[in-house]
């Protein structure tokens, strides 16, 4: 096990021997004492204050999500973790999947600032209609606009599934 720069590298086999991860419950306990408050079969990590869960190994934190994605397939993640059911703290592997920062972007919820309530649309105050847009790759792209914000947030919809497949985030109100 070796520390370079704030990146913990570690080998699959190290890991195993410090901590034991359940899949179906998402959750990492330590396998032998590491300090006052890690104790041997005691939960390993703290909850962040992202809301993510991270753990520190060899005086690195890492995030749970990612761990748990070593733990399970000998391997870290090539880009980053998506919680599908957006739940940043369930770290079952079956709630986890790899994805580019756009997927998993397209995957978040409606922001909280948004007017419309729905993803994707807004409105046009000059010209009283409902506007479809999505973001790609950090660019707005313009769907369409519309008589009614139903009608925007269709578009928004079927071009998010189009684009997006299984990562398409559409009918989320605000906040989710």
């Amino acid at each position: 096990m070796a520390v370079r720069r704030n990146v913990l590298t570690i080998s699959h086999n190290e890991l195993k021997r410090l901590l034991s991860y359940d899949p179906e419950t998402g959750v990492f306990r330590w396998l032998e004492r590491r300090g006052p408050t890690a104790l041997s079969g005691s939960r390993a990590g703290n909850p962040h204050h992202t809301g993510y869960r991270h753990i520190t190994v060899a005086g690195v934190g890492v995030s749970e999500h990612r761990l748990a994605w070593f733990y399970v397939h000998s391997r870290w993640p090539e880009c980053e973790i998506d919680h599908i059911n957006r739940v940043k703290d369930d770290n079952r592997i079956a709630n986890l999947r790899e994805a580019t920062r756009s997927l998993n972007q397209a995957y978040s919820g409606t922001r909280r600032d948004n007017k419309a309530g729905v993803r994707g649309v807004s409105w046009h105050k000059n010209n009283k209609r409902w506007i479809a847009a999505i973001n790609i790759g950090g660019k707005q792209i313009h769907i369409g606009s519309y008589e009614s914000k139903e009608a925007a947030a269709e578009a928004y919809a079927i071009r998010a599934q189009k684009l997006f497949g299984p990562f398409a985030s559409v009918s989320q109100k605000a906040g989710d």
